[in-house]
């Protein structure tokens, strides 16, 4: 059987979430003005809906910049990170990585995991291939480096989130302690599915995310406490 890491697989019989209606489907409109990115934008959003309205940048948002606020609307273009930023920061090959993106974020969405609503996606030509902007609802909340402080119901909360993504088989790379956030009526939301993909039945996935977000937390300066997340303190 060939494994397609981009097909959403049923839901584990330990799934502590309860799933939630189906988003309605993408439709796409060409040659479209993005506010805040220009013009010649293929846009793919729920029913062809349309965005329109004053972009403003998106405060307190971590990331590698340009995140832009329309409405209740949140606009992050896709930009790549490490050494290769330097050589090409901005353009895929093809749009397929924003489409798998997308994919993997309404599988979560409608499974009813603890995320923003993802609404789609938009992607123009640039030089030999492509970039793209993604769309999600914008939630209320602090990112987790701005507000260490963590009771142990937070903790808890991050800490089941992380357990269900490794039950379902789903290993996101971008897993940090900046995709975290914290609204302000208790719980905790896991942002940014990029390059996320789902990997072959028995994959062991806790000890690669236990190492990706201590990480993540060490080089922000995280006091100790915020490792009872994942185990290396007592909870709160």
């Amino acid at each position: 059987m060939i494994h397609d890491p981009y097909i959403v697989p049923p839901l584990p019989a330990s799934w502590p979430y309860e799933p939630g209606r189906p988003l309605r489907p993408l439709g796409c409109r060409v040659n479209l003005d993005l506010p805040g990115f220009g013009s010649g934008w293929r846009v793919c959003t729920p029913g062809g809906q349309l965005i329109a309205g004053e972009a403003v940048p998106l405060e307190g948002a971590f990331g590698r910049g340009g995140i832009l606020r329309v409405g209740d609307l949140v606009l992050r273009p896709y930009r790549r990170g490490g050494l290769l930023r330097h050589l090409n920061e901005r353009t895929y090959r093809t749009h397929l990585r924003f489409a798998a993106e997308h994919a993997v974020h309404r599988g979560l969405w409608e499974a009813g995991f603890p995320t923003v609503e993802p609404l789609g996606y938009a992607w123009r030509p640039n030089g030999l291939g492509v970039e793209g902007v993604l769309f999600t609802r914008l939630a209320e909340g602090e990112a987790w480096p701005r507000r260490w402080d963590l009771s142990r119901e937070r903790a808890t909360d991050i800490r089941q989130a992380i357990t269900s993504l490794c039950d379902w088989g789903l290993w996101s790379p971008d897993l940090n302690a900046t995709n975290i956030l914290l609204p302000p009526q208790g719980g905790a939301l896991i942002l940014d599915w990029d390059r996320a993909r789902f990997m072959l039945n028995g994959t062991d996935l806790w000890p690669r995310y236990r190492q990706r977000l201590e990480r993540s937390l060490r080089k922000l300066g995280a006091p100790t406490e915020a490792m009872a997340v994942t185990g290396s303190a007592p909870l709160p």
